[in-house]
């Protein structure tokens, strides 16, 4: 007789290629969850490195600040000082003026000019003064022109005051410079 297979083999061959369908697919799922897993690890890993990184560089960058403002303040106090030892130079190197000015004043002054008020700015040297004539402020130019320590002469007012008394004085103003460094080398230069 002949073998009749009633058993559903069709329905278990399906169920079969079903359930192995189903397995790929999970197993599929799975490996793509891992490689997922695995790439975001990865990336973290990177995104955590590249931090660390960042961290690093912006600390340095800190001390850079930090130095760089201890440099600004170190160049402040540099000009501070170096405007400092510029104006003593300046001082010292005009110390011994004064003295030679003081010096000359008298020597230049003539008789007759009284000198009431002179003032220094700079070089620049203003006097006020009474004379008993014009001729003597002539001369009082004349001798500050002709002066080491002083030159250019240059007279500003002079105010004639009419008295009946015997001593009429002018009052007069002028400027002069005061002479030039190399003064000290030049011939009569009161030493």
């Amino acid at each position: 007789m002949a073998k009749i297979n009633l058993l559903p083999w069709r329905e278990e061959l399906r169920a079969q290629k079903k359930q192995d369908f189903i397995n790929a697919i999970g197993v599929a799922v799975l490996v793509t969850a891992i490689i997922f897993a695995g790439v975001h690890l990865y990336v973290e890993g990177l995104k955590a490195y590249q931090e660390q990184r960042n961290k690093i560089i912006q600390d340095e960058i800190a001390l850079l600040d930090i130095k760089i403002a201890k440099i600004k303040t170190i160049e402040e106090q540099k000009s501070k000082l170096l405007t400092k030892i510029e104006l003593i130079q300046k001082l010292q190197e005009s110390r011994p003026e004064i003295v030679h000015l003081f010096d000359e004043l008298p020597r230049v002054t003539p008789d007759g000019v009284f000198l009431i008020k002179f003032t220094q700015v700079g070089s620049e040297l203003n006097f006020e003064g009474k004379s008993q004539s014009n001729a003597r402020i002539s001369a009082f130019m004349r001798a500050i022109e002709a002066s080491a320590w002083l030159k250019v002469p240059a007279l500003d007012v002079i105010h004639s005051v009419s008295k009946a008394t015997s001593e009429q004085l002018s009052d007069f103003t002028m400027h002069a410079k005061q002479g030039n460094k190399d003064a000290q080398a030049a011939p009569g230069g009161g030493k």
